[in-house]
């Protein structure tokens, strides 16, 4: 983990809803893993003690990029960063998504709306090809599906409306190919996206025998493990215990995942 302040070195638009911001870092930008996010400090907000946790899109070289959604306040204010604005950053944070997959396994990537995002970064850095299922609302909540096929992913679509791809949750096309197209080969998981979505993908992974790597979003304070704002209970050793998403996670097999009502 580091604290860097960098330069923003792009700020674009990718549909209207998201936007992409790159940041020079050269220190921390070479160690960030896929899965792992970083903590910017929004100068905009002067009475914003928090920082915001966003997860990491892209690391290359000195570069960093962050996809985000506006949603809120924070996000709306980084709207207004320019190119070579300064920014501060701690990160990389986090524990990071696996990336050695089993000889006998196809990577199964699982993503809801902007949660594709850290995904596209661990598909960079995977050494075998699989297939990426991505739900959204609508059409416009689908992104990054060109980007996917041209690493020689597959990629099957759902929205809520039927606007693109399959109508519905994105666990309609999962589980039919789970049904048609696994052919002796055993799925491993990585999801990033709603709670409900990170349940029925590790539901279906328990129930199959098979790993399902889930990225869990939690509110963060300090983002660093001291705050104890995004506590999740989980097992280990076969006990109920509470773990940090910040420090611990946010990726956790869906086996030590314990979901409340």
């Amino acid at each position: 983990m580091r604290i860097e302040n960098g330069t923003i070195v792009s700020h674009e638009p990718m549909g209207p809803d998201y936007r992409v911001l790159i940041l020079k870092l050269p220190e921390l930008a070479p160690l960030a893993r896929p899965g792992q996010f970083v903590h910017l400090r929004i100068a905009q907000l002067h009475d914003a003690v928090l920082r915001r946790p966003f997860s990491i899109y892209k690391a290359e070289g000195s570069h960093l990029s962050i996809l985000y959604k506006t949603v809120g306040r924070g996000t709306a204010s980084m709207q207004d960063l320019r190119i070579d604005d300064p920014v501060n950053i701690v990160g990389p944070l986090g524990n990071g998504f696996p990336l050695d997959v089993p000889d006998t396994a196809t990577p199964v990537l699982v993503a809801g709306g902007y949660g594709v995002a850290p995904l596209y970064f661990l598909a960079k850095r995977m050494k075998r090809r699989g297939v990426l299922f991505i739900g959204g609302a609508k059409a416009i909540d689908i992104l990054l599906v060109d980007d996917f096929l041209e690493l020689g992913w597959e990629v099957q679509v759902a929205t809520d409306d039927g606007s693109l791809g399959v109508k519905g949750l994105v666990t309609a096309p999962l589980d039919a190919w789970l049904q048609t197209s696994l052919k002796g080969a055993r799925p491993e998981f990585y999801a990033c996206g709603p709670n409900g979505m990170l349940k029925a993908v590790g539901d279906r992974a328990i129930k199959g025998d098979w790993k399902a790597w889930l990225s869990l979003d939690r509110h963060m304070g300090c983002g660093v493990g001291a705050c104890l704002a995004c506590v999740q209970k989980v097992r280990l050793n076969g006990q109920e215990t509470l773990a940090r998403v910040c420090k611990d996670g946010p990726i956790f097999e869906a086996r030590d995942v314990i979901w409340e009502d």
